[in-house]
């Protein structure tokens, strides 16, 4: 039996289109431990927020340049996190 992944669960666990896999997943993880108390995890939520805000300005500042594509591909975004020296949110 194939299991088929719906095409929009495919896109959010692309690590090339989606860079916030990694917070997203603590926070589900985060309200799992605290039985769903939101109140609990509100700085897996501010990280996330923070890093979905920032690859959001990295794609819009490559739209604007004319890059393509849009958003840096996974090992991209490794590259420009090393540069930083980590992330930035």
């Amino acid at each position: 039996m194939v299991v088929r992944m719906d095409k929009t669960v495919r896109k959010v666990r692309n690590q090339d289109s989606n860079p916030c896999i990694e917070e997203s997943d603590a926070s589900q993880k985060c309200l799992s431990a605290y039985n769903y108390d939101s109140s609990m995890c509100s700085a897996y939520f501010h990280r996330y927020k923070n890093c979905r805000k920032y690859w959001h300005s990295v794609m819009l500042q490559r739209r604007r340049d004319g890059v393509r594509p849009d958003m840096p591909t996974a090992a991209d975004r490794q590259e420009m996190l090393a540069a930083m020296g980590g992330k930035p949110y």
